[in-house]
This record gives structure tokens, sequence and C-alpha cells, in this order.
């Protein structure tokens, strides 16, 4: 992973004033209200952001939470509008920060995954990347849709694959989720929990061979891919006339936390020490909890995506690249040494996906690429 870049949009959303703003919506649901309350303390959450500025009025004329305002609600074709606004411009800023760090030219960038499950419009957000970041006509584009939360690391780990086959290949990935424009008042508990940590950002990453790295960055293992049986009706995103409708088991941190540790036994070392990275998408408070136990894992472990989900909640497919960059950053001030570890992310099915990675400071980032050029040459 030769660079990575992130953006968010310009609209802050205090956890605290927005919860306000729903339990005032469902002032005369009572049981909602309070639930509410109790959803938007305990979720990790202290700031997200958002692409509708709409969500920061109060809720006396807000669309968004029409119980008290008697607005009308925003439709499906209302939100994709917005969706299609906002998308480009965020993945965009996401895409040049990502080309910059890894040092890389338009004209070297093979290939083009784009990710996003909150939006869609065609000519799609490829071809807009394409034209906007003066990328190759002839860049093989590949779309990810509608993969969740999970979609962000699959997309790393196809481009390490296409890496892996094809010498010369770079690889761009860029993700944008606009979770919040989907924001409902629904009394429901499902609408609730969606409402109380999901955030908007975009997130980017530049993949390449070895002997093209300068550091610090990550070194990729092959990608593994896996379904949890009897569990797809836990987690589902379907859509609505009034944006997309999600349904989120209470069940799903248990069921993540009982049946990740077998799916990882054979990726470990028998008897060996944890490993020092766990980047695990923080898709809730839950989620982190339950993998921190069943795992063995310390607060050290597991407090780069406690910080994002606080910082930015959950930005679905985008977040994985959050908690990525915020462990190089640390890393980079601790003057940290080669440190191996697994990425982790969830999805709807329920699906995991895993991608081991080593942190290779510059020094190691120059050797491992000597080495790959030295081997290539023998």
């Amino acid at each position: 992973m030769l660079g990575i870049g992130t953006a968010v949009p310009d609209h802050i959303l205090d956890q605290s004033e927005t919860a306000q703003r729903l339990t005032d919506a469902l002032g005369s649901t009572t049981d909602a209200a309070r639930w509410a309350k109790r959803i938007f303390k305990k979720c990790g959450v202290q700031t997200r952001y958002t692409c509708e500025p709409e969500l920061l009025m109060p809720a006396a004329n807000n669309r968004y939470f029409a119980q008290l305002s008697g607005l009308p609600v925003p439709t499906t074709a209302e939100r994709m509008a917005a969706y299609k606004r906002a998308a480009a411009p965020l993945a965009l800023q996401a895409a040049r920060k990502a080309m910059a760090d890894a040092g890389v030219e338009p004209e070297a960038v093979t290939h083009l995954l784009t990710v996003s499950c909150t939006g869609q419009f065609l000519p799609g957000l490829d071809t807009v990347l394409v034209r906007q970041l003066g990328l190759s006509l002839s860049v093989n584009r590949i779309p990810l849709t509608f993969l969740g939360c999970a979609a962000g690391l699959k997309a790393i780990g196809m481009s390490r694959d296409i890496v892996a086959g094809h010498a010369d290949a770079v690889v761009l990935v860029v993700s944008v989720e606009l979770c919040t424009i989907h924001m409902q008042s629904s009394p429901d508990r499902e609408a609730l929990f969606g409402a109380s940590f999901f955030g908007d950002g975009a997130s980017s990453c530049v993949i390449g061979r070895a002997g093209q790295a300068s550091g610090p960055v990550f070194a990729l293992g092959e990608a593994h891919s896996g379904l949890m049986p009897d569990t797809a009706g836990e987690m589902i995103w379907e859509v609505g006339n009034f944006g997309y409708d999600l349904y989120l088991s209470p069940r799903i941190a248990q069921l993540i936390g009982n049946r990740i540790p077998g799916q990882l036994a054979p990726l470990l070392r028998e008897d060996g020490p944890l490993p020092g990275i766990w980047a695990i998408h923080p898709g809730g408070k839950g989620i982190i909890d339950a993998l921190e136990e069943a795992l063995g894992l310390s607060a050290r472990h597991t407090r780069f995506s406690r910080d994002v989900l606080r910082d930015y909640g959950n930005m679905s497919s985008a977040t994985i690249l959050f908690v990525l960059e915020a462990i190089r950053q640390a890393f980079v001030r601790e003057s940290a040494a080669r440190t191996e570890g697994f990425c982790l992310a969830f999805g709807p099915g329920l699906s995991c996906e895993t991608v081991p990675i080593t942190y290779l400071p510059a020094t190691g980032a120059v050797a491992i690429g000597a080495e790959a050029r030295a081997a290539s040459h023998a």
C-alpha cells in the first residue's frame, strides 16, 4: 500500500446535538425518545461528518426529522440526487491525497476500483474519477457496489491480487460513503441504531509492487473472505421510498466475537504472541468490545478503531483506511519497527474480510523493494 488519502465533508454532526434533535422529533413517542438517548450515548461516537447541512437544523424545521416538522420527508430520489452532488468531490479529494502520498502520476494507474453502497448514478463514479483525475481512458475500471462495510477491505484484497499477477499494475482504490443521507427519525429501534453512529467520508489508497515503495508502507498478505453460516438475516439494507432501510440485528457483535477467532486461527502462529496490528473496522462499539474479549486484545490494539469510531463514526466501506492511516501516523511518530498484524472488516452476509498486513518503516520499505528487484533479476 504505497499511499493513503482520506476526506470528510465540511459539516460536523455533534453526537449530543444530533441526539437532541432526534429526541425532539420523537417527543410524542416517549419510549422511542428515551431509547434514542440511550443508544446515542453508548455507541462510542462523539462526532461525525455529513454532506447534508439540513441535518444540522433544529427538528422543528428539519425534513429528515419530519415527525415534529411536518415537512415532507426526502424521497429516495432526492437522497440519490444529494449523493450524486456530493460523492464525486469527496472521492476526488481522497484520491488526490492518496496519489500524492504515493508519488504516483495519473498515467501510471492501470486499475481503478470504486467502492460504495450508499448511492448510485450512471455514468458512475468511476467515469467521473477517470476524467477528473486525468487517468487513462483505457484504465481498467472495477466498480464494487452494495457490499456494505466490508467492501473497502475487499477492494484492497482484490488490488493486492491484481498487483501480484501483473508486474506493472498500479491500482487506485477509491471508496465514498454518504451514510447520513439515509438518516430517518423512525421510532423503530433498527432505524435509531443506524441514525446513531453512521457518518460520511471517503478514503483512497494506491497499491503497487514492493519495488515502487519508498515507505513507510503496509505490505499486504493474501486476502481471505468468508461467509458465516446461518447469518444472512442479521444485517439487511433495502431500498425504501424514503432512503435505504437498514436492519442491524442485536446479535451481530456476539456472532462476530464467537466466530472470528476460529476463522483467524489458521492464520495465527500457534502459541506465538499476538500480532502488533489489529486494524478492525469499527462497525460499532459492541463489535470492537466483542473482538477485544474473544481475541485477548488490549486497549492498545483496539485504540485506533475506537478513535476513528469516536471522531468519525462508521463510514461503511471507507472506514478501514481511516483506521490504517491512524495506525501509520502513530507508528511514524513512535518510530515503530516492522510490525505484523491483520485488517478485519465485516458486512452483510454476515461476511468477513481478512487481510494480513505488515508495517514497514521507510528503511524497511526500501529493503523489501531491493529484495524484490534482486529476485526479479535472479
